[in-house]
């Protein structure tokens, strides 16, 4: 599919607007700050969350767990370490939302983003009873003294707090997956990290259950509030405190959120009524695209699938598209997107739709379908189908057959393995590629990665005469196992062909199809008929500098073509 940008010929500039390349290494920033924010509060919540665990037992231990775990937190470098990842990972949520151009998110996106934004409000009584109340109103307190509170004085928090933890969890959970998803060991390790996901929530709110009944029940003598109310210094007028420094902040919270959300909205009228470009797609659908947004974002909002693994944060490289027309006017890829596409080895032109801000005319396609797996994040990034120069080589094992009929299965698999192995090796030292296996045979492929694809035929020249060489070694070792020597047959032919990663997403390969590939097949085939080790065409002979003046010129027809290929069927492999 094919995707064309329309704007005009010279694009809108926002006032006191951060360069382009000075907004790109801020995303990268951003990007690291986010995940180091988000690890550390993680760290400080299952610290937390171990110490509930503990009321199961009783609330001695708990209380010298809470106190050996948030140690470390409560001291002038601890609290200074988490303010500051929890206002940086705050202002971030808050900045990310403001940077769209669109708020089409995926669900998963929506349910991070939502359970983020309830955690505040959440937690801002707790926290302002058990640190700020402690710092400012020396207030002293443990779990008795906050259980009594929440179990006894105010239960609409036992509610709260439960939602609290949940919320919490529920959100870095989903943080956690998305961002380890397109690691290759996550996939083994997902189960493990999944019964933990669930444990520790479920062991943390049982123990917090168990000790809040037995606070009730003991809150039935007479006297127990007030006693350790009194033994935690907390008075009527340092909760009415508490409560005020509560309504501050959640009316600071709300009003922050409302304004960055209307200023997303309010930004996109003022654009629209500016008449901004247009995104045309390959189906004839017109629709604008705001000044800044990503080309995800646009078709996002349009209702137009595009793959994103990660929700458009440059992790999954599933977003890739090939800019067809418009690369020049794109701003060259910043640290976050150049790190991506060279991780998947990404050709010239390919960029990531999550990662481009078109300013100017920009025609792309995607690479991807719109339902991409993690799988597919490691694919190859210029591999997915172009045409070029290759060298095929087709390989066919004799006799096999015969070999079948006089061998059990397991001594026929034995040889073939080794047969396959000692080929495999001989494609190696050659810069040779095995593409695929075809029973008793092979395809391989040549100048894959070559600068100078006219190189490839003599490469494979090299690699028939280091398989032959291979095989007579091989047949030196077998000759208690086979009744005559292993014979192999080589077709080699030099064309252009579409050459890409195909088959399933779990299982691709690296392959060519087209009329290079009937060639070299039919060649091999005639390697029978000649009774000869390599049957090469005339193309890949002089495009690897051969001089075969003495060797006679053959043609055949192969299906498919009009004009008859010429070939020389040779018992020796000649030097290029």
């Amino acid at each position: 599919m094919t995707i064309l940008v329309k704007t005009a010929d010279t694009a809108p500039r926002l006032e006191g607007a951060v360069p382009s390349g000075a907004r790109w290494n801020v995303r990268a920033v951003r990007a690291r700050l986010r995940l180091i924010s988000a690890l550390v509060m993680l760290t400080f919540v299952i610290c937390h969350l171990v110490s509930h665990v503990t009321l199961l037992i009783s609330f001695p231990v708990a209380n010298r767990v809470l106190t050996i775990l948030m140690g470390p937190w409560r001291t002038s470098p601890g609290t200074a370490i988490l303010l500051t990842a929890a206002l940086v990972h705050y202002a971030n949520a808050l900045w990310s939302i403001y940077e769209r151009r669109y708020l089409r998110l995926s669900a998963w996106e929506w349910w991070q983003l939502g359970l983020g934004l309830c955690i505040p409000p959440l937690l801002m009584v707790h926290v302002l009873a058990t640190r700020l109340a402690g710092e400012l109103l020396d207030v002293e307190s443990d779990y008795i003294e906050i259980l009594v509170l929440q179990w006894v004085v105010s239960p609409k928090y036992i509610v709260i707090q439960i939602a609290a933890v949940l919320t919490v969890w529920t959100h870095a959970s989903i943080g956690i997956h998305f961002w380890l998803r397109t690691k290759r060991w996550y996939p083994s390790a997902r189960g493990a990290l999944a019964a933990v996901a669930i444990l520790l929530p479920t062991l943390a709110l049982a123990g917090y259950v168990a000790a809040g009944n037995q606070i009730v029940r003991e809150a039935k003598e007479p006297g127990y509030v007030a006693a350790v109310l009194d033994e935690a210094n907390l008075t009527p007028a340092d909760s009415r405190i508490i409560y005020g420094w509560a309504y501050i902040g959640f009316g600071t919270h709300f009003t922050l959120v409302g304004l960055t959300f209307a200023a997303v909205w309010g930004r996109r009228l003022a654009y629209r009524l500016r008449r901004p470009p247009t995104l045309t797609h390959s189906s004839g659908r017109t629709m604008p695209i705001l000044p800044g947004a990503t080309v995800l974002e646009t078709l996002r909002e349009n209702g137009i699938p595009h793959a994103s693994v990660c929700g458009g944060r440059a992790r999954c490289t599933t977003c890739r598209v090939m800019v067809t027309r418009g690369l020049s006017a794109l701003s060259p890829p910043a640290a976050l997107e150049s790190k991506a596409l060279a991780r998947i080895e990404a050709p010239p032109g390919l960029r990531l739709a999550c990662q481009i801000r078109p300013t100017a005319d920009l025609a792309v396609m995607p690479l991807l379908p719109p339902d991409a797996t993690p799988a597919q994040c490691s694919v190859r990034g210029g591999l997915e189908g172009s045409e070029r120069l290759i060298t095929v080589m087709f390989v066919d094992l004799r006799g096999s057959t015969t070999l079948g009929e006089a061998k059990l299965p397991y001594d026929v698999l034995f040889i073939l393995n080794q047969f396959f192995t000692e080929m495999t090796k001989a494609l190696d030292a050659t810069n040779g590629h095995y593409s695929q296996f075809t029973g008793d045979g092979l395809l391989a492929l040549y100048g894959l990665h070559a600068k100078d694809p006219m190189t490839s035929p003599a490469e494979a020249l090299r690699g028939a005469r280091e398989m032959l060489v291979r095989l007579d070694q091989l047949n030196r070792r077998l000759t208690g196992e086979l009744k005559e020597p292993l014979r192999i047959g080589i077709g080699i032919h030099f064309a252009e062909a579409i050459v890409g990663s195909m088959g399933p997403p779990r299982s691709q390969i690296i392959t060519a199809i087209g009329d290079a590939v009937n060639t070299a097949a039919r060649l091999e085939s005639l390697t029978k008929e000649y009774d000869c080790a390599l049957v090469l065409s005339r193309r890949a002979a002089e495009a690897a500098g051969l001089d075969l003046a003495g060797q006679e010129l053959h043609s055949v027809a192969v299906k498919g073509k009009v004009q008859k290929v010429e070939f020389y069927a040779l018992q020796t492999i000649p030097e290029a």
